[in-house]
């Protein structure tokens, strides 16, 4: 089997190391090296349908690199699309779902499967609209962070709201629920003119039992900086 490891401090790699009949796959334009034992070919994970709708779910490429070790063993350097931190984790016991932007690389007995969510979820989330993506099958999924990143436990009786720039992926048991602002009461109008003036936007608020994997850094925020001193 692959086996994925991170390696570096400020913006990693992804190094996999692979053995003859090894195959990964992972976002379009991650490949940054590959030795001449693997091949690398653009397909469509899951066939036109699944394509279609992880393209709408997470902004995902439509077609995904599968790397192939077909002459023997060999080592790649994967690289996420935005600066920042990576995470390996593993899917079988657990699945996970996965925030717009946050896939990176996978086994390749791991699928990535697109969910229909709440209307609530869809409206507020940034999450893929109507539809999420989340992991099935056993093996690794490698997710990314503006950032670093971090490790959050839920535990039953003690919930958490995390702003919903900074969520990467988290455990699909555990019951997630939009809300426009950390207050709990005061009503929408109340929670609308507060989210403005704190500068708060939507939040998540996690229940339940398990992971959260958060980033430290806001892709929109940081988008908007920049547009504005670029001036």
């Amino acid at each position: 089997m692959a086996v994925f490891t991170v390696t570096g401090d400020i913006d990693p790699f992804l190094h996999v190391s692979m053995t003859r009949g090894d195959t990964i796959y992972c976002e379009s334009g991650a490949m940054v090296m590959m030795e001449s034992a693997l091949d690398l070919k653009g397909k469509m994970q899951g066939g036109i349908g699944s394509a279609l709708m992880r393209r709408f779910a997470n902004g995902e490429s439509f077609f995904q690199q599968h790397i192939e070790a077909v002459r023997g063993d060999g080592d790649c350097l994967l690289s996420p699309t935005l600066p920042g931190a990576m995470q390996i984790i593993e899917c079988g016991q657990r699945q996970y779902m996965l925030s717009d932007g946050a896939f990176v690389a996978a086994s390749a007995k791991v699928e990535l499967k697109v969910r229909t969510q709440s209307l609530g979820n869809a409206l507020f989330a940034d999450s893929g609209g109507f539809f999420v993506t989340e992991t099935s099958g056993s093996g690794q999924v490698v997710v990314s962070g503006f950032g670093s990143m971090n490790e959050l436990v839920v535990e039953q009786g003690k919930d958490i709201t995390i702003d919903n720039s900074h969520v990467v992926a988290w455990d699909s048991t555990l019951h997630y629920t939009p809300s426009i602002t950390t207050g709990t009461s005061g009503g929408f109008l109340g929670n609308l003119i507060n989210s403005q003036t704190s500068g708060e936007g939507i939040v998540l608020r996690f229940s339940g039992n398990g992971k959260v994997y958060i980033c430290s850094r806001n892709r929109a925020s940081f988008q908007a900086w920049a547009a504005g001193n670029a001036r």
